[in-house]
């Protein structure tokens, strides 16, 4: 797994090297399968618990609606009914090669927002095809300084941390892509 915080700039929005995380993993899936768990079956692969998710437990799903414009929300139940927290809405889509979306955390004002990118690329190995799956989560420069989601770090050492949630998050895609 690869985690950086240099990579190229999407030509939608320049960054800076403390904007960005990317993280690779190869997976033992063709890319279309790749996109399709990453996106149809993200509830199986997304990690559970407070680092990962709102809801408590395992009480909630995490969605990705397969459309541009498409909403990437969880839904989880509580005693006071229904909650929706909408996590991004998809920019681009194209399967099976590349996926954008926007980000929000749950505790970002209504202008704060940032991207995840994620690209599908098959490599060959000796014994078949597998993808390249690499997500790129930028946009962080316009997080200001002392915003809850940097836990109070800042430059490379948040970017690392970004990337190392999202790494633990690639992880478990490895692992669906393997059942």
């Amino acid at each position: 797994m690869s985690n950086t915080a240099l990579g190229d700039a999407s030509p939608e929005r320049p960054t800076l090297a403390s904007d960005q995380a990317t993280v690779t993993i190869t997976v033992a899936v063709e890319p279309k399968e790749a996109f399709r768990l990453f996106t149809e079956e993200i509830e199986s692969w997304w990690r559970r618990g407070p680092r990962f998710r709102h809801a408590a437990g395992d009480s909630g799903i995490i969605c990705l609606e397969p459309r541009i414009g498409g909403r990437v929300f969880e839904s989880f139940t509580t005693t006071a009914g229904e909650t929706i927290i909408e996590i991004g809405q998809v920019k681009i889509w194209e399967p099976p090669s590349r996926l954008m979306f926007n980000w929000r955390a749950a505790n970002f004002a209504s202008t704060d927002s940032t991207e995840v990118e994620v690209l599908f690329q098959a490599v060959h190995f000796s014994n078949g095809t597998g993808t390249r799956v690499t997500v790129v989560h930028r946009g962080w420069a316009g997080t200001r300084s002392d915003h809850p989601a940097r836990h109070g770090l800042q430059g490379a050492a948040f970017i690392r941390m970004i990337g190392l949630w999202w790494g633990d998050q690639m992880g478990t895609l490895r692992v669906r892509c393997t059942r």
